[in-house]
């Protein structure tokens, strides 16, 4: 296994690690299970802070490595 097949998938298990962290952050928007485990009772569903802002531009920053890391794995699978 090269150096480099082995840096991408400690990057695919960080990344994996942090997107599902980060998702697990963002505040239920209700009607889903948000509201099953309680999440629907905080009444400011509607507003979005800059904390908020950060967390979804954090959020989608982790899903573009993630995404970029499966396929130079699939590509690098593929050629070798």
């Amino acid at each position: 296994m090269t150096a480099l097949m082995i840096a991408l998938r400690v990057v695919l298990v960080l990344s994996s690690l942090f997107l599902i962290l980060t998702i697990l952050m963002h505040k239920g928007r209700g009607g889903g299970l948000s509201d099953m485990f309680g999440g629907g009772l905080s009444s400011t569903a509607g507003s979005s802070g800059v904390a908020e802002r950060n967390l979804n531009r954090i959020t989608i920053g982790f899903l573009v490595v993630w995404a970029v890391t499966i396929i130079a794995m699939a590509l690098l699978m593929k050629l070798g």
